[in-house]
């Protein structure tokens, strides 16, 4: 009977753990974000894709981002997950006049993120620790 009182309360405490262990969209986000490669550029466009991929990063931090893209400033702002699946994310870039772009992403692992940027074409970001 001990047994199985103590075997409850075991239970009943690791349990709220194991629902903590799962992390949501966002908090998957966190962190920084470094371009890796292009995929499905035309071959004419690939070597200037793959050197402006080198150069481009975004940074989450909470609900605030940092864009960097090369040959631009970088910038600052809020976003917002716009959709939410499991492994797409659909994120809405508040800029500070008021405009917003949205942009199609997709988890590929832990540490890598797709950015879609049309025509099949994508940027594919490795997560740095």
């Amino acid at each position: 009977m001990r047994f199985r009182t103590a075997a409850h309360l075991v239970l009943a405490m690791a349990i709220p753990m194991l629902g903590g262990c799962k992390t949501t969209p966002k908090e998957r986000l966190e962190g920084k974000w470094v371009g890796e490669r292009a995929d499905n550029f035309r071959p004419e466009q690939a070597e200037r894709a793959f050197g402006w991929v080198a150069g481009t990063s975004f940074e989450f931090k909470g609900s605030r981002v940092t864009v960097s893209i090369p040959a631009e400033s970088p910038r600052q702002g809020t976003f917002k997950l716009a959709t939410v699946s499991e492994e797409e994310l659909r994120i809405t870039f508040m800029r500070a006049h008021g405009a917003n772009d949205e942009a199609t992403f997709f988890f590929e692992g832990e540490d890598r993120l797709r950015w879609m940027l049309g025509d099949g074409r994508s940027i594919v970001l490795k997560k740095q620790q």
